[in-house]
């Protein structure tokens, strides 16, 4: 089903004003959000996206309504490994909690635009090559696996390639306190620690972007539904970072989930695509991704607090 254009215009209007409240208004001086705001903000960004997907199912029909909670779903339940690389990258610049909400504002707002683009581009290429869904789906599968068996290590960021490429190609001012990008000392400029956060950050997100985006493709080709429900849940990303940031380290299950939810993605793209072309109607809907997504995370929160809470009893 074709979208007018009315429809893009009015969604990004929407989200154009919401960006410039967010940093102009309710976010404008530097301070440390508080657990009731972030939590308030998350909550609010979660209702505005069912509000909208109640919008989808008057004006698209009840089908891409679905399609849309859950490719939002699954985009907010991967986006999570955005959150512990944010836990990582602000302990390893020393970012005070009262700048972080500014870099993430701008974090998201190159988010938006690349998704769009990746989006857009990985929506052309599926409509002309069909079978770009087989290798998306080895793709995701070949990712869950690896993530599932991955060890958990500390990441040491001093060893990371984007570091160590953007220290040697940028000149470096160290030390900076103000949360400014660019400083200007005896008339020659210098990146900031914020500036190589921020670049990180984006690297990052562009990393988990190829993970993602075939993934919601999977879900739907529709571009209204997968852009829409990707900025709605990357829009609330930085509320839930700030709401979670303090226990999300406890949900060691977490990532398990995931792993098998790209696997899950990924099989669902050759079976589905596979009966396509023998021409049986046989597929795995949306409803039972919605089930299968849904299921995995809670058992994975529940299983990390009982096993911490376990932990926790020994020790004494």
């Amino acid at each position: 089903m074709a979208v007018s254009l009315g429809y893009w215009v009015l969604f990004f209007a929407f989200v154009i004003i919401m960006l410039a409240l967010d940093l102009g208004v309710f976010h404008k001086g530097n301070h440390a959000p508080t657990m009731k705001s972030s939590l308030l903000w998350s909550a609010f960004w979660i209702a505005v996206a069912f509000i909208f997907s109640g919008i989808i199912w008057q004006t698209m029909g009840s089908t891409h309504a679905l399609d849309f909670i859950t490719a939002y779903l699954l985009e907010k339940s991967l986006s999570i490994d955005n959150l512990f690389i944010f836990i990582l990258v602000f302990g390893f610049f020393n970012i005070d909690i009262r700048y972080q909400h500014r870099l993430l504002f701008w974090g998201v707002f190159g988010a938006l635009i690349m998704r769009v683009l990746f989006i857009f581009g990985g929506a052309a290429l599926l409509h002309r090559f069909v079978w770009l869904m087989y290798l998306f789906g080895i793709f995701l599968i070949i990712t869950g696996v690896r993530m599932l068996f991955e060890k958990d290590e500390q990441q040491d960021l001093n060893d990371n390639r984007l570091i160590k490429l953007l220290r040697k190609f940028l000149p470096i001012k160290e030390g900076v306190t103000e949360p400014h990008f660019i400083v200007k000392e005896n008339g020659k400029r210098y990146a900031t620690q914020f500036l190589i956060a921020l670049l990180f950050i984006e690297g990052t997100d562009l990393l988990f972007a190829v993970d993602s985006i075939p993934a919601v493709l999977a879900v739907t080709q529709n571009t209204f539904i997968v852009v829409t429900s990707n900025i709605f849940a990357i829009m609330g990303l930085r509320s839930l970072y700030f709401a979670l940031s303090g226990i999300l380290p406890m949900f060691r299950y977490i990532k398990y989930a995931l792993a098998i939810i790209l696997a899950f993605i990924g099989t669902k793209m050759i079976f589905n695509e596979g009966m396509k072309a023998l021409g049986s109607t046989w597929h795995i809907s949306n409803i039972v991704s919605l089930i299968v997504i849904v299921t995995l995370l809670i058992i994975s929160i529940i299983a990390s607090v009982i096993v911490g809470r376990v932990q926790e009893r020994r020790k004494f």
